[in-house]
């Protein structure tokens, strides 16, 4: 049963919701305050927060960047805020899904359950993905080059595995944006080209002198092994 912690200050949101999560299968824990939320989700190790952002002590924004300082937990921001330039500062910020106020329990439930299901792997299958010196292991959410570690940011980390998963193939933007950032619409390209740049860097190249990320002009990039891209 997937154990969930719910961290939403308005109890007229809460409990019912609380409920109507628990009556479709989950494990539900919840808190009213983002300090008590944090401390929860450390003690408690939920599979999966759900996270308001106007909470009384502190902006669930910045509770988002003190989980990911310490956790790999999945988190979806679920409030009633709907301006695209926050939804894309607080994706990038390592929310794995974004969901706008007023929603039904039901569709909260289907983001839930598509979010474990892309964190999941079989006990028995080695998820790592190896595409020439590159290594990505998704359990641990760690990458080395070559041997040596590569520090990720989340969203980076998700970028590379999510094109990883894909060698050889040309991913577009779009698919990234919706994949990735879970933003099912356009205007946000130039957050997937920043990343890749900031990738990039911290892989050794750059667009001009690519290794393993490739942009194909006016479709998208392409993730190859060095050896496999002459």
């Amino acid at each position: 049963m997937p154990r969930l912690l719910l961290i939403e200050d308005d109890l007229t949101i809460r409990a019912p919701l609380a409920r109507a999560l628990r009556d479709r299968g989950h494990a539900v824990a919840a808190a009213s305050t983002a300090m008590a939320g944090l401390r929860d989700a450390l003690d408690d190790r939920p599979d999966l927060v759900v996270l308001d952002l106007g909470l009384p002590d502190l902006d669930g924004r910045e509770l988002l960047r003190m989980l990911r300082a310490v956790s790999a937990v999945p988190v979806i921001v679920a409030t009633a805020r709907d301006d695209e330039a926050e939804i894309v500062r607080v994706l990038d910020a390592g929310a794995d899904d974004y969901l706008v106020k007023p929603f039904t329990a039901a569709q909260l439930d289907a983001r839930v359950r598509a979010v474990l299901r892309r964190g999941s792997t079989p006990a028995t299958q080695d998820p790592t993905l190896v595409v020439g010196g590159l290594r990505i292991d998704p359990r641990a959410r760690r990458v080395s080059l070559e041997g040596e570690p590569v520090e990720l940011t989340p969203r980076e980390f998700d970028l590379l595995h999510h094109l990883a998963a894909r060698p050889g193939e040309v991913v577009t933007k779009r698919e990234l944006l919706t994949e990735v950032w879970q933003i099912p619409y356009g205007g946000a390209d130039k957050t997937v080209d920043v990343h890749l740049s900031w990738l990039r860097r911290k892989l050794g190249e750059n667009a001009q002198q690519p290794r393993y990320l490739h942009t194909v002009r006016g479709v998208g990039v392409r993730l190859a092994a060095p050896e496999d891209d002459r």
